[in-house]
């Protein structure tokens, strides 16, 4: 998948946007910078991403991709973020930018 220039530095200030101390995933990342799929943020971070806080951006699961897990881990540990096994609580760290807002519900019936 080719990433056209203005998308590529899209997906890198959003990267760059995440707090020390908080995560976002792929996906998060995606949608903010309205990237068509979490792999081409994956794609941006393997190619363009070592002066980034790239071990801020976790599977949609909260783990880590295996080939960089410890070193990932590592880095979120020194930040404060606390793992559990090999796994972020996103519900506590995720970043606050990240987190959709709920649908409103439809009215109740009764």
């Amino acid at each position: 998948m080719r990433v056209d220039e203005e998308l590529h530095e899209m997906v890198r200030a959003v990267v760059r946007r995440i707090p020390r101390g908080r995560v976002a995933t792929y996906g998060d990342v995606a949608d903010i910078a309205r990237a068509p799929s979490p792999r081409l943020v994956g794609q941006v971070l393997n190619q363009d991403g070592l002066d980034l806080p790239w071990h801020r951006v976790l599977r949609a699961n909260g783990t880590c991709a295996p080939h960089i897990a410890d070193e990932q881990l590592q880095r979120l540990r020194e930040e404060g973020v606390v793992v559990e096994g090999s796994k972020v609580d996103l519900r506590t760290y995720r970043w606050e930018d990240a987190v959709k807002e709920k649908a409103e519900e439809p009215p109740a019936l009764f």
